[in-house]
C-alpha cells in the first residue's frame, strides 16, 4: 500500500494550488479528481483576476485588499495566461452617485499597494472609443485596472508544476471512502477509466472538493463539520462580439448586482454573471432561460444594440461553494474562504470552504502552513516569486516574448502563434518540438486545432476527452464545427489507451 504525507481531494483551483505548494515544500502528495481538472467551478468563472470592486459595498475590505495584492503576484507568475485589462464603468444616473463610485475607486487603487497596473480616472464617453457601442444617455464613466485569466489553464498549470515537484496526479479518479485511524488515513480510490480500485495511506487529507466538500466529509463516519456551505450558481453567455476595442465593461444593475462584458476569444463577447442559490446535486447545473433573459436584458440596458437570447452561441454555468455567513441574499454571501482543520486521533483533515480564483495561492499557503504542526515539516512559503509552467518569460514581457516566437517560428500561422504563446508560454517549444512547417503539426481537426496540440495536451496535461481539449485546456470549441468534438473523440480513442491507469498514457500504434 502506497503511503503519502498528504492526499488532496479535488482538482479545482484550490486543490491544485495546495498540491503545488505542498509538493514544493517536500511533501509526498497525491492529488485525485473524480472528473477532469477544473471541470466544474474553476472553469466557470468570469475569467478575471480582480479585487472585486463590488465587495467594497459589502465591507469586505480585507478580501479586496488580499485579492488586489495577489493580482500583481499572479500577473508576474503567469504573464502568458494572465494579462492586464482596463475596465469601463459607465455612470448610470439612476443608480449609484458619481462621488460614491469615485470614492470606491480611490480605495480600490490604494488598498492593495498597486505597483504594476495603472490607476483609475474619469472618462468622457462622448469622445472615448468605449462610448460608441453604448446608448447615448451614458456620457460619463470611470476607467480602472484588473486582469484577465484563462481560468482552467491556471488550474492545469498549478497541477503541472505540482507533478514536476513529485506530486502523484490522478484524474478521473474518485475518492470513494476515507477511514480515520490513529495518526493516519486510509483513502480508497476508484479510477473511472480503468475501473481499477486502490487504497492508499495518508498522514493528512485536504478536502478541496468544492461543491462536494460536505459529501467528502460524510465519507468519514466520525466527521463533525463545523461550517456549512451554500451553493450559488453563476451562469454566463457568449455572443458575437459587441465591440472592437480591448476594454471590458462593468455595468451596474438595478438589483445592485453588476454585469461584465468582456472581449472573448477574438470574435466574441462574454456576458455574466448570475447569482442563483440552488439545492440540486452539484454537477447537474445548467443555465435557465430566465438567467439568459436576465443577462441579455441588463446588457441591453447599456448597449445601443439590443441583445436577445437568439444571439447566444454558448453558455456555461458553475456552482460556487460559498462559506455560509447567514446572508439573506446570495449575491451578498462572502466570497472569502474558511479553512477547517480537524485533528482528532492525530489524523488531520483540512476542509476548504469558499474562496476566489484570485486568492487561491494565498489560500494554499495558509492551508499548508496549518498542516505544519501536524506533519512536522519546516519548509516555508515559496510560491510568490516562482513562475508557473510557461510563465518564465524574462521580465514578464509577453510582447517581447511573442516577437521572439515570430522570429523562431516564422512558418507558424500568426493567429496560431499567438494562441500557442498565450496558452503555453515558454512551453511552446515542447508543443512544437522539431516542427518546421504547418504540415508538421499533423492532422488538422478544423479551425485552430492540430494534432500536435492534441498530443501535447494528452501526454503533458492529463486531457482525456474531446471536451477536455475543446472547452477546458482551450476554448477551441468556439472556433471549430460542432462535429469536431465527435471526430476528435474518435481520433483519441483510436490513438490512446487510458485503461491501465490515468497516470500512464499508452499510445496505440
Amino acid at each position: 500500500m502506497s503511503t503519502f504525507d498528504l492526499v488532496v481531494i479535488g482538482g479545482g483551483v484550490n486543490g491544485a494550488g495546495i498540491a503545488r505548494d505542498a509538493a514544493g515544500r517536500g511533501l509526498k502528495v497525491l492529488l485525485c479528481e473524480k472528473d477532469d481538472l477544473a471541470q466544474h467551478t474553476s472553469s466557470a468563472s468570469t475569467k478575471l483576476i480582480h479585487g472585486g470592486l463590488r465587495y467594497l459595498e459589502h465591507y469586505d475590505f480585507m478580501l479586496v485588499r488580499h485579492a488586489l495584492q495577489e493580482r500583481e503576484v499572479l500577473l508576474q507568475a503567469a504573464p502568458h495566461i494572465i494579462w492586464p485589462l482596463r475596465f469601463i464603468l459607465p455612470h448610470h444616473k439612476a443608480l449609484r452617485p458619481r462621488w460614491l463610485i469615485r470614492l470606491g475607486l480611490f480605495l480600490y487603487d490604494n488598498l492593495g499597494g498597486r505597483k504594476l497596473l495603472p490607476g483609475s480616472h474619469g472618462v468622457n464617453l462622448t469622445t472615448h472609443e468605449t462610448g460608441a457601442p453604448l446608448k447615448k444617455e451614458f456620457t460619463h464613466g470611470f476607467e480602472y485596472s484588473d486582469c484577465w485569466v484563462q481560468d482552467a489553464r491556471l488550474v492545469t498549470l498549478n497541477v503541472l508544476d505540482a507533478a514536476e515537484r513529485g506530486c502523484d496526479v490522478r484524474v478521473r479518479t474518485e475518492c470513494t471512502d476515507i477511514i480515520r485511524g490513529d495518526g493516519q488515513w486510509q483513502v480508497k480510490l476508484l479510477n473511472h477509466l480503468s475501473g481499477h480500485t486502490e487504497t492508499v495511506e495518508a498522514k493528512a487529507i485536504v478536502n478541496a472538493s468544492g461543491p462536494w466538500v460536505d459529501k467528502t466529509l460524510d465519507l468519514d463516519e466520525e466527521h463533525d463539520a463545523r461550517y456549512d456551505v451554500r451553493l450559488v450558481k453563476g451562469s454566463h453567455v457568449v455572443v458575437p462580439k459587441l465591440f472592437d476595442h480591448p476594454y471590458t465593461y462593468i455595468f451596474q444593475n438595478a438589483d445592485n448586482r453588476i454585469l461584465f462584458a468582456v472581449p472573448y476569444e477574438n470574435d466574441f463577447t462574454l456576458l455574466g454573471t448570475t447569482d442563483v442559490e440552488i439545492q440540486a446535486e452539484p454537477g447537474t447545473e445548467r443555465i435557465e432561460s430566465d438567467e439568459i433573459d436576465y443577462i441579455c436584458k441588463n446588457a441591453s440596458e447599456y448597449f445601443e444594440k439590443t441583445i436577445s437570447p437568439q444571439d447566444v452561441v454558448w453558455t456555461y454555468s458553475g456552482v460556487r461553494p460559498l462559506y455560509d455567513d447567514a446572508s439573506d441574499n446570495a449575491s451578498k454571501v462572502t466570497r472569502d474562504y474558511k479553512l477547517d482543520l480537524d485533528t482528532r486521533k492525530g489524523a488531520p483533515i483540512l476542509s476548504v470552504y469558499g474562496g476566489k480564483i484570485t486568492t487561491y495561492r494565498k489560500l494554499a499557503e495558509q492551508a499548508v502552513d496549518m498542516l505544519k504542526p501536524e506533519l512536522g515539516f519546516s519548509a516555508d512559503i515559496w510560491t510568490a516569486p516562482v513562475a508557473l509552467p510557461g510563465g518564465d518569460i524574462p521580465g514578464a514581457d509577453f510582447d517581447k516574448f511573442l516577437a521572439e516566437c515570430a522570429a523562431r517560428y516564422p512558418w507558424l500561422d500568426e493567429t496560431l502563434r499567438l494562441d500557442y504563446a498565450r496558452n503555453y508560454g515558454t512551453r511552446i517549444n515542447v508543443l512544437l518540438g522539431d516542427a518546421s512547417s504547418m504540415n508538421d503539426l499533423g492532422h488538422h481537426f478544423g479551425g485552430p486545432l492540430y494534432q500536435a496540440e492534441v498530443e501535447y495536451l494528452i501526454e503533458n496535461e492529463w486531457a482525456r476527452t474531446s471536451d477536455d481539449i475543446l472547452w477546458r485546456r482551450s476554448k477551441k470549441g468556439l472556433h471549430t464545427e460542432k462535429s469536431c468534438g465527435e471526430e476528435l473523440q474518435q481520433w483519441i480513442n483510436q490513438h490512446f489507451d487510458f485503461s491501465m491507469d490515468t497516470t500512464v498514457v499508452k499510445r496505440i500504434a
